[in-house]
């Protein structure tokens, strides 16, 4: 029996200039691995967000970094659907 912990942890919305913006907690930015200046990514899923840290990576020759984002939301969009066609 695995045992799951839960924290909690709020933080109020401030205004950032003309935008609004939320701070991290240290454990959290510890956890995900993000320090000042670094990006992070934003995705949405079925009402969810997840935050991750954005990596950099160097693309070959001729690929796009934006259809490379493409192709990697559409693998997760039909993630199940291709694992389906292995076990056949």
């Amino acid at each position: 029996m695995s045992l799951t912990v839960v924290k909690e942890v709020e933080r109020k919305v401030t205004r950032v200039g003309n935008s609004l913006g939320v701070t991290f907690p240290q454990e959290v930015l510890e956890l995900l691995g993000i320090r000042q200046g670094d990006e992070v990514r934003f995705e949405i899923v079925n009402g969810q967000v997840t935050i991750k840290k954005k990596t950099n990576i160097k693309l070959p020759k001729g690929i796009d970094e934006e259809f490379l984002e493409q192709m990697n939301d559409m693998i997760n969009e039909y993630d199940k659907t291709f694992k389906n066609l292995v076990d056949r």
